[in-house]
This record gives structure tokens, sequence and C-alpha cells, in this order.
């Protein structure tokens, strides 16, 4: 069965985080869905507008593998929906894949999803999620997949490529062509 992919955007999420994934997954065919928060048109952080294909519904429960960027207005807005909420805490339940990154991850650590999980972020934010929950165990990796709780994060805008292979890799995709087509395989050796 092809694979779904959301990846939800708020006002103020940062561009690069929400777009990158789409586009790679994207190439990967890959149906992913842009999914507004609370309107088609959604403003991004540094004033650049994006259209999403659809606006929050019950139907992200349906999502194989649901994304947040960060951007830290549009995480507080992640964070501060009580309707997304609860729809991730019941993807969770049902033991689904959830991905953020960035600032987002204190959306999932309001939501309890982070409670005893890997998990990485833009860096000091997890010294404010650490003061409030159990929020497991923080690494500087540049992506941290958590297969027990079904858990992907990753850092920040310059790595939104390996948080979109590191989905497609999830959901059991084979993206070395395409790391090779976009020079990420380059990008990578020359560390």
């Amino acid at each position: 069965m092809p694979k779904k992919v959301a990846v939800v955007l708020a006002p103020g999420c940062e561009e690069i985080e929400a777009l990158t994934p789409v586009d790679i997954l994207r190439r990967l065919g890959v149906q992913c869905d842009m999914v507004g928060l609370f309107d088609l048109k959604v403003e991004g952080g540094h004033q650049i507008m994006l259209t999403a294909d659809k606006t929050l519904d019950d139907s992200l429960l349906d999502y194989d593998l649901v994304a947040f960027p960060g951007g830290l207005k549009g995480a507080q807005n992640l964070r501060d929906s009580a309707k997304l909420k609860a729809l991730m805490v019941e993807r969770a339940r049902q033991g689904k894949w959830n991905a953020a990154m960035c600032a987002a991850p204190i959306a999932f650590a309001r939501y309890g999803l982070l409670d005893g999980t890997q998990y990485t972020m833009y860096p000091g934010m997890n010294a404010d999620i650490e003061a409030e929950v159990n929020a497991g165990h923080f690494k500087e990796d540049i992506v941290v997949i958590d297969h027990q709780k079904h858990i992907l994060t990753s850092r920040g805008p310059a790595t939104a490529m390996a948080y979109g292979y590191a989905m497609a890799q999830i959901l059991g995709i084979d993206t070395k062509d395409l790391e090779k087509g976009m020079l990420y395989e380059f990008l990578m050796a020359q560390k």
C-alpha cells in the first residue's frame, strides 16, 4: 500500500523545514500532504506564503507519518492546539510515526510524546523541555530516531534534508538514488 505523510503547517513555521521534506518525499513518489493548522494559506516565519493542500481534520489519523516543522512561532502554534494534541496523542497510542524538528518538539513535550523518548531539537531548547517533563534523553545528533516510541526528531534548518530522508527510510523507501541526484551524498562526504 502506498505510504502517506502529512506535514502540518502553522503560522510562523520555518519554511525550509516545512518544504524540504515535502519536496524529498514527493520526488520519491510518496503522497505528502501539507496540512494547514488553521487555514489553507499559511505565512511562514520569514514572510513566505505557503499553500496547504488541506486543513487539519481527523484524517490526520490515516497518515503513516505526521511531521512538524520548527520555527518558534509555528512550534508554539502547534503546541497550543488542543485539536492537534488530541489527534497526535491518538496517533501515538496507535503506534504511528510522528516527527518534529527544530523548535517543534516543544509541541510533542506538551502532548506527552517525549516522555522517556530519545530525541533532538534546536540547540538549547531542550533545557526548557527537561525542566517541565520527563523528556527522556536529549542527543546532539543531526537526526534521532526512537524506534520504540515511533518518534523522529531533527535539529534545525540545515538538517532538513536529513530529516526528509529519514522519514522516507522509516517508511521503507530506498533514498540512495535521490540522495545522489540531489547531491546530498556529495554534501555529507564534505564533513
